[in-house]
């Protein structure tokens, strides 16, 4: 049998949903996912009433309060969107290895093509794993089933923000054809300008070019429009992965910055966290990363990298700061950035054996001193001089 079945679950709203499954009373009614005090504060997540009103992501947060007066407003918690997202896939991973998700936006494939003999017909693992995240997480997911990864995920967009939809083996094009372009997220949007110069606006509209025709205007992606439009799609799920090991810390700044001294006293009260975690569980990190996420939506990510990992508070902020320098090329204001420490290694207990054993020594006695106190009073307890006071 060469049919393929993947099952596209989405829960809409992620991280609302996740703050309505913590937290009952929220259901119902408009929810906005924001920075609290932020003088720039942008929209994270909104619940669908708030998006009825009017609430967009990335909408600056003072706009979308005065759109939606009723909404209530919560700061982004995304370690426990992190867990909400490995209990749904911890939930996926007994009816198939072959996963793809994200850490916190909600989204999962599985490909079930021939487990049939073992679950059932393909349509009942959607209803059955819908029901189980349901009823152990208090989260209702939204899932699609087709022959490729693109159908189904548009599939799932067309019920949103409940439901399930079934898109049969040889109706792809059929099914897609009356569908908006804005469905196509793989186009860009230089792509979506130049075909509404020539008045198509639908996915069927865009079918019915000929691949010579769609060469003289799109060149090389000719090939891809052709097949996108006929909801062609040959990538393959998975198969899952185990995430590498690394240690992160995430901050969302009260107000929007782009202040190097702010960003950099920042970077470095994480990267001092990063080696406290380091130590306890004695690892080096040979690599650390830097992800800046701006006001305008939009992110970046760089990264600094040693030969022989380390676990001191003044080499990871050193690294840290090379990251953040890399990282820094616009003048937009940073909403949040997160710290990655990867490419761990067990820590070597051995010292220099020259002039830099006592420094050695002395450094190794002081990290330790200052981390039994951290861990007694507070991360904040001890701070040097460039580190920033973190919430």
């Amino acid at each position: 049998m060469n049919q393929r079945f993947v099952l596209h679950l989405n829960v809409a709203d992620f991280a609302v949903a996740v703050e309505r499954a913590s937290d009952t009373s929220l259901r119902q009614k408009p929810v906005i996912i924001a920075p609290l005090q932020a003088a720039r504060a942008a929209v994270y997540d909104m619940s669908e009433e708030a998006y009825r009103d009017g609430v967009r992501k990335g909408m600056l947060l003072t706009r979308a309060t005065r759109i939606c007066r009723g909404a209530r407003v919560l700061p982004p918690r995304f370690d426990m969107y992190r867990r909400a997202m490995g209990k749904c896939v911890a939930e996926a991973r007994g009816y198939t290895p072959l996963l793809e998700y994200g850490s916190e936006d909600g989204h999962l494939y599985l490909d079930i093509t021939g487990t049939h003999r073992l679950f059932g017909a393909a349509p009942d693992i959607g209803w059955r794993l819908r029901k189980r995240i349901r009823g152990k997480l208090d989260i209702d997911p939204i899932w699609s089933l087709a022959g490729n990864k693109l159908v189904s995920k548009i599939g799932s967009r067309l019920v949103k923000p409940v439901g399930e939809y079934i898109v049969a083996d040889g109706e792809e094009q059929r099914f897609l054809a009356p569908l908006s372009l804005s469905l196509l997220t793989e186009l860009s949007s230089a792509e979506r300008q130049r075909l509404a110069e020539f008045n198509i606006a639908r996915i069927g509209q865009l079918a019915a070019l000929s691949r010579t025709q769609l060469f003289s205007v799109f060149g090389l992606r000719a090939e891809t429009l052709y097949d996108l439009s006929r909801g062609v799609d040959g990538s393959v799920v998975g198969p899952e992965q185990a995430a590498a090991p690394r240690v992160e810390r995430e901050h969302i700044f009260s107000d929007d910055t782009a202040d190097r001294a702010v960003l950099q006293a920042v970077v470095d009260t994480l990267a001092a966290e990063l080696g406290m975690e380091l130590r306890a569980t004695g690892k080096a990190a040979r690599r650390v990363g830097l992800q800046l996420h701006y006001t305008d939506g939009s992110a970046v990510a760089r990264q600094a990298s040693v030969r022989i990992g380390v676990c001191d508070d003044r080499a990871l902020q050193n690294m840290a700061r090379l990251a953040l320098q890399r990282g820094l090329m616009r003048r937009t204001r940073v909403r949040s950035c997160r710290l990655i420490g990867d490419r761990l290694h067990r820590r070597s207990t051995q010292l220099s054996l020259f002039d830099g054993a006592a420094v050695d020594t002395r450094r190794e006695k002081l990290l330790s001193a200052m981390d039994a106190v951290r861990r007694r009073f507070g991360q904040n307890a001890i701070r040097t001089g460039s580190q920033a006071l973190l919430n």
